[in-house]
């Protein structure tokens, strides 16, 4: 039945499935555990229960989030033995420690302190606590860096030689391998989007709650500390995804140009293609609707900088064009749409409505799936954008794969498919009955642990208040 079908596509298209269900995880857990590691230090601040209680509240989102992630990630490793063992072979030496430190740095940092931050809330002091929440929010951090690292390698491959079982393998310094001349923007602009992510999750969730309470003290709190990342990081995600363009421009052009759809070279300067329908068989995107010289002054800051096309390049290196125009425009539109609401929330908090405006409350529930679209259609446009190759310039996707036929490849994703939206979806359900449940402004304090039994000292400054006290 599925002999028919080509196993390169059947694989791609189940590492594609598999790793966009884990990407929106570890995307929510790196810009969740940061919040809660805020919100922590607020409370032992301030001792303003309404920290507490909302660090409780999103505790318990946290955890299944994580897990989720933990074993979303576990089944994408896997992946690369059998559909991609070609690949494993010839970047295994350079990749494989890479993520091998990414284990050791980071996921047992995050597993050896999640127990403390889950659990221990009530059995020991809350400097030590405050400590094993920092520590898991750094782990995220860690982690994303790691990863990001081993893409960026296979985007922008550096400090590598090739030996004779036409392996790479490490030549010089591993620093080479690890800074690549992307790693830097792409890791900026990774964890500024899983911080966007979380903030309009976060906001979606207060604004929900705000819209059938407006008193309730941790909606109205959680609302305005989304609003503030919203109105200050929305820009700065702009500029970062200016100066990822303007890298990748100089690194990868082809993908660039595919994600602009400018299939002719332009020499007085390239128009912006707002939208169209790439057509590459002529080479050309039909129905365009454009601004001239506006795509010279982005992608060059002149207007009348020539441009090269896709044409200047050989048709074998072209990546799925439509697929990468039209990716590249729904994150670049939901990025805007980001800003568009964070300057709404300004606004309103200047006219000190900022919880009385049930518009601007219905637009952030609607807006609090975004960062994740946002960050899969960003993963998309740099995925796809790369085709053909695994290892840009060097090593092709149909170099890569494992030798199986389509049919064992076609049932294992078929199998994923009806796996994954059966367990992933009862978690997703789960997740949003607990995001259905209002912040209780009258849920008790932690209990006081004796310092004699937390075997710590208090920190200096922090006040014992009852967290229902504002």
């Amino acid at each position: 039945m599925f002999d028919g079908l080509d196993p390169v596509v059947l694989a791609r298209a189940q590492f594609a499935f598999t790793v966009s269900f884990h990407f929106i995880f570890p995307a929510f857990s790196i810009g969740l555990a940061s919040y809660l590691m805020v919100l922590e230090g607020l409370w032992l601040k301030t001792g303003k229960g309404v920290y507490a209680n909302l660090y409780r509240y999103w505790l318990k989102i946290f955890a299944v989030v994580f897990g989720m992630g933990v074993v979303s990630g576990v089944v994408m490793s896997y992946q690369f033995g059998t559909n991609w063992s070609v690949f494993s072979h010839k970047a295994g030496p350079v990749i494989g420690p890479l993520m091998a430190y990414e284990v050791m740095t980071a996921f047992f940092l995050e597993a050896g302190f999640l127990g403390v931050m889950l659990f221990g809330m009530n059995k020991v002091g809350k400097g030590l606590h405050f400590f094993a929440t920092s520590m898991v929010a750094l782990g995220t951090l860690i982690s994303a860096t790691w990863i990001i690292a081993v893409n960026s390698w296979m985007q922008t491959p550096a400090g590598f030689a090739i030996n004779d079982k036409g392996q790479f393998i490490p030549a010089g310094s591993w620093f080479d391998i690890v800074f690549t001349a992307s790693f830097p923007f792409r890791l900026v602009h990774t964890v500024i989007a899983a911080y966007l992510t979380t903030a309009f999750a976060v906001g979606a969730v207060g604004a929900w709650h705000l819209l059938r309470d407006r008193a309730n003290p941790g909606a109205r709190k959680m609302f305005s500390m989304a609003m503030w990342m919203a109105a200050l990081v929305a820009p700065v995600q702009i500029l970062a995804g200016d100066a990822h363009g303007l890298n990748t421009l100089e690194h990868q052009p082809v993908k660039v140009l595919a994600m602009e759809g400018d299939y002719r070279p332009s020499p007085n300067g390239a128009p912006l293609i707002l939208f169209g329908w790439p057509d590459s068989e002529a080479a050309d995107v039909r129905y365009e609707v454009s601004i001239p010289h506006l795509g010279s002054l982005i992608l060059k800051h002149d207007p009348f900088a020539p441009l090269p096309g896709l044409t200047d390049f050989p048709r074998d290196q072209w990546p799925p064009v439509p697929i990468v125009f039209w990716s590249f425009r729904l994150m670049v539109g939901l990025g805007f749409a980001m800003l568009g609401i964070g300057l709404w929330s300004l606004f309103a908090r200047y006219r000190r409505q900022l919880y009385d405006w049930p518009w601007l409350h219905r637009a952030a529930v609607l807006m609090g799936p975004s960062g994740f679209v946002a960050v899969i259609a960003g993963w998309v446009t740099t995925e796809v954008g790369r085709q053909p190759f695994t290892v840009y310039g060097l090593l092709r996707t149909a170099e890569s794969h494992s030798p199986l036929a389509a049919p064992a490849v076609a049932v294992s994703l078929i199998a994923f498919v009806i796996v994954y939206f059966a367990a992933f979806g009862a978690g997703t359900y789960y997740l949003l009955r607990l995001m259905a449940k209002p912040p209780e402004p009258g849920e008790s304090e932690p209990q006081k642990v004796p310092q004699r039994a937390a075997g710590i000292t208090p920190a200096s400054g922090v006040a014992a208040r009852t967290v229902g006290r504002e």
